[in-house]
């Protein structure tokens, strides 16, 4: 069955063909996209005076980032690199930089540190679950502050979920939080709109970047010139980064649908995040929760929804016995950036500096954009960055070409 009413849908949103008065002739930093990547950039941005256009093709969170599920969940604490200590601390340190901007704008996020709870059907992998307890217990602590990742025999909330999806326990991990993705990006672009240093320009879909020149073209025929570009734009991403690069055999990086649901339940909001088998429920303010999702290389239509979300919310309606008549109120699909290598791709383009890539987050995005854009505003700031080496685009750019 397909949905055309999806609010994350772009279609008919072409930018317009006259020169936009809003479109300055020149930017020291213009970042492409204002998803939750290219917000936080800019409010990075405004923090440091770097005067800033943000452009977008359509309205800010019009994309991906404007999706239902909001789940910030951890890597499991085992097998400790670089990469899971970059995401501990971005999801730890989330929580104050929320907390900043609900206190500067006066609205909230939807933010919540509820935990997580992960069935485990199959005693084998309590097993498995009791060794990543310890490990918790020495990788997710910082200062005084300690999460945790208990094995417990029963849910802890009668039916959340159904106890016999759990035979031999449950993981309770108390690091895993979760945000509504549609008022943190609504937050985010409401501390823009009155910042000082930022001008948001909405309906221009970059055509090109020319690094030459230092420019951005849109499809309207406009331009603007920058002192750096920060390509914040999903994945339409890929393609500007690939056109400014030398000819690789493979692409750098691919759209993946994914299709949520959000139903209305009388439910705590407080409950933990439920994870199974690729199945997130989401206990969300107002009598909401969200289910999905879908992760799909192949597809016909990227934004209506199908058999496969009617999937979804059948399991998600066993796995949680609250679920079983509450009626949906909204469907959703779109397309996350997925980079090569799987990891966000950040930093500047190796052949040509001014252009920083900020995008390929896929799954992750919302518990480290705010850290990425860190990164962006180094390379931006001093040409330096702070990562994981496959976080950035020099490594993206090496997969692709191998």
């Amino acid at each position: 069955m397909g949905h055309a009413d999806n609010p994350a849908d772009p279609r008919g949103q072409s930018g317009s063909r006259g020169q936009s008065p809003a479109l300055p002739a020149r930017a020291d930093l213009v970042i492409l996209g204002a998803g939750i990547m290219g917000l936080w950039a800019a409010v990075k941005a405004e923090r440091h005076g770097i005067e800033t256009v943000l452009v977008d093709a359509g309205r800010p969170g019009q994309g991906a980032s404007g999706g239902l599920l909001g789940a910030l969940m951890p890597h499991m604490p085992d097998k400790w690199n670089d990469k899971k200590q970059f995401q501990f601390d971005a999801l730890l340190s989330l929580e104050d930089e929320i907390a900043h901007i609900e206190a500067v704008t006066g609205i909230a996020c939807g933010y919540r540190r509820s935990g997580r709870l992960i069935p485990l059907p199959k005693p084998h992998l309590r097993t498995i679950a009791l060794r990543h307890s310890a490990d918790a217990e020495t990788r997710w602590r910082q200062g005084g502050r300690r999460f945790h990742w208990h094995v417990i025999d029963r849910p802890p909330d009668d039916g959340w979920p159904d106890a016999s999806f759990a035979e031999a326990g449950l993981v309770h991990d108390t690091f895993a939080a979760r945000v509504s993705p549609r008022s943190l990006v609504s937050v985010l672009a409401a501390f823009l709109r009155s910042a000082g240093h930022v001008r948001i320009v909405e309906g221009l879909e970059a055509e090109r970047i020319d690094p030459a020149r230092n420019r951005v073209v849109f499809r309207s025929g406009e331009g603007i010139a920058f002192g750096h570009a920060i390509v914040a734009a999903g994945h339409r991403s890929f393609p500007l980064l690939e056109a400014i690069s030398p000819a690789l055999p493979l692409p750098i990086g691919q759209p993946v649908k994914g299709q949520a649901a959000l139903l209305r339940a009388d439910v705590d909001p407080s409950l933990p995040v439920i994870f199974l088998n690729g199945l997130y429920v989401v206990a969300h303010e107002g009598g909401h929760v969200a289910v999905g999702s879908t992760s799909e290389d192949a597809f016909e239509d990227a934004f209506s929804t199908d058999s496969r979300l009617d999937d979804l919310i059948v399991r998600a309606r066993a796995l949680v016995p609250a679920l079983g008549q509450a009626p949906v109120v909204e469907r959703w699909a779109g397309l996350r950036p997925k980079a090569i290598d799987r990891d966000p791709m950040v930093g500047p383009h190796p052949d040509h500096p001014h252009v920083i890539a900020l995008t390929g987050g896929f799954k992750v995005s919302f518990g480290l954009a705010h850290r990425l854009s860190d990164a962006a505003l180094g390379a931006v700031k001093s040409g330096e960055i702070r990562l994981p080496a496959s976080f950035t685009l020099q490594n993206h750019l090496s997969a692709a070409s191998r």
